[in-house]
């Protein structure tokens, strides 16, 4: 919920922190595979403190490519993230109020929780499975440290 949260934020006000920059990126480049600039132009025509330098660069950092690149293998789990900078759920609740419901303990869990309770939530299942995610993710940059693709 927190790159969906984060996603609404930027959409609503232009502006989003940079941690969620951050879980977005890796999210959007690292669980799903989609070539970094694909976000870095998204962000730049969402940002109302965009910068070519600061929004490229920080773009490549998340993909591991460019001249300050993270490790390949650094891949934020979004989960974790949202539980350890919302813990509470409080910025997910204000972007998402179709998790208003989900008690604090579920909150980065919002289908565990709802199947528990028998209910139905008007929010998507996630597209992509984390650790299957990361695996793949780290496999394509083996591959393409020997020259595949």
């Amino acid at each position: 919920p927190i790159v969906d949260a984060a996603m609404r934020q930027l959409n609503a006000t232009g502006w989003m922190h940079n941690r969620l920059r951050m879980i977005s990126a890796s999210f959007l480049v690292k669980d799903l595979l989609i070539d970094w600039r694909a976000g870095e132009r998204y962000f730049m025509s969402q940002l109302l403190d965009g910068d070519l330098a600061a929004n490229n660069g920080g773009w490549q950092w998340a993909a591991s490519t460019g001249t300050d690149a993270a490790p390949s293998f650094r891949i934020f789990n979004p989960t974790t993230q949202g539980e350890r900078f919302d813990p509470q759920g409080t910025f997910i609740r204000k972007w998402l109020p179709e998790l208003a419901d989900v008690p604090d303990n579920d909150i980065h869990y919002p289908h565990r929780w709802a199947e528990k309770q028998r209910r139905t939530l008007n929010y998507p299942l996630p597209i992509v499975d984390h650790k299957q995610a990361r695996v793949e993710t780290l496999a394509a940059f083996e591959a393409a440290k020997r020259g595949e693709s």
